[in-house]
């Protein structure tokens, strides 16, 4: 790049996504799902009395779901994909088992309270687990592989919390990196881009225009972001320079 001549970019990027991706707090996450949680126990224990004295008048199992919302594995599970929660029915028979789906025990059978499934359902409209995070992603970015993903969740790159034992990412959260991902450059294909229209700089020196505020730019997980109309107004200029 010719030396003393001073390339000031004008576009100025104003970016909702972004700042609502920084402004997404974990914590206050957390304290939502521990009042979830402390309300779904509170429900759960009332539901678990009234099967009690359900399964003492010997009331049938219609009753228990129609008017009591005490749904059996198979309907509780057809509820759930109704509601669009699509999972296989041996992978849920497993979460039951393994006792992150409650449940409450009629006699011999087992039933799952419709709250705990409406929780599932809102659960599932806000967040991805970590796999679906890295699949819709990858549909922007399908350079990433599953392993660098995840270490990019475990750095907090990718915000992410723990209900239980799952890790899960919010929705909101993944938009922001697909937007990010399809409207930006990273600092290295920044310079690809610049190397490719014959603009030779090294990353240490492009690296100080960024550090001195000369090429705008947005800092997301720690990393360093240039939108594609920056970009594209440092390459007009830096080929004007040359002409």
């Amino acid at each position: 790049m010719p030396r003393g001549r001073k390339i000031v970019i004008e576009t100025e990027i104003s970016d909702n996504v972004v700042d609502h991706f920084r402004n997404i707090d974990l914590d206050a996450i957390r304290r939502e799902r521990d009042d979830t949680e402390k309300n779904l126990s509170s429900s759960i224990t009332a539901v678990f009395k009234t099967a009690q004295n359900l399964y003492k008048q010997k009331s049938a199992e219609e009753e228990m779901e129609g008017r009591h919302g005490l749904f059996s594995i198979r309907a509780a599970y057809d509820y759930l994909k109704d509601n669009g929660v699509f999972v296989s029915f041996r992978a849920f028979g497993g979460r039951i088992e393994r006792g992150t789906v409650p449940f409450v025990k009629v006699g011999r059978k087992r039933f799952i309270p419709r709250s705990v499934l409406d929780d599932i359902t809102k659960t599932k409209s806000k967040f991805y687990t970590v796999k679906e995070a890295y699949q819709e992603y990858g549909k922007v970015n399908p350079r990433i592989n599953f392993r660098a993903f995840i270490g990019r969740v475990e750095k907090g790159s990718v915000p992410s919390v723990k209900f239980g034992t799952r890790r899960l990412i919010p929705r909101d959260a993944v938009d922001a990196l697909t937007h990010i991902s399809s409207n930006y450059y990273s600092v290295s294909e920044a310079i690809k881009e610049l190397h490719k229209s014959g603009i030779k700089i090294k990353r240490n020196a492009f690296e100080r225009r960024l550090d001195r505020g000369r090429i705008p730019h947005v800092k997301v997980g720690g990393r360093r972001f240039i939108h594609e109309d920056v970009l594209d107004e440092l390459l007009e200029k830096e080929s004007t320079l040359r002409m």
